[in-house]
């Protein structure tokens, strides 16, 4: 399986989501939060420029400047960052060079967080040796173990790994 955005997000979240994901076991549909994400990309402020699908990855929208990620909450900053800077190497694989920012739209805060990115060589080839990790994650022969987190009674694999 070629690696996604996803799985990039889900490696640094949980490896066991990253390989469920990764072997197709999809329960995304049942999640609350997956669905408050889908509708907030729907319902994003302008229609210029968003949702655009690259070979395996599907970017929330391009500027002139930026490729710009759009989250419902800041609960897992360190994941939408690997996978902002993973589409940016999409990118600049490509040819097509920006910087990354990230949009964290809180229902419940006024002023939106972002954070900008910019994609060094270092992390480059970090993004190389993820790939790398994720493949043997997804094509191993083991499940990974449960790693309780304060944030898995939200997840979407929640029932799966603890019912």
């Amino acid at each position: 399986m070629k690696v996604t955005g996803t799985l990039i997000n889900y490696y640094f979240h949980c490896k066991r989501q990253c390989y469920l994901f990764g072997n197709r076991i999809c329960l995304e549909d049942n999640s609350e939060d997956v669905k408050i994400g889908k509708a907030i990309h729907e319902l994003k402020d302008d229609n210029d420029n968003t949702e655009i699908f690259i070979e395996n990855i599907r970017i929330d929208k391009i500027t002139k400047d930026y490729l710009v990620e759009i989250k419902k909450s800041d609960a897992d900053v360190e994941a939408t960052k690997w996978q902002t800077l993973y589409y940016l190497k999409v990118l600049k694989d490509k040819g097509i060079i920006r910087r990354g920012k990230i949009e964290f739209i809180e229902k419940n805060k006024t002023d939106r967080k972002i954070i900008y990115l910019e994609l060094t060589d270092k992390e480059e080839q970090e993004i190389e040796d993820i790939c790398i990790n994720i493949q043997n994650i997804i094509e191993g022969n083991e499940i990974p173990s449960i790693n309780k987190k304060a944030g898995c009674k939200k997840c979407s694999y929640y029932e799966y790994c603890y019912i």
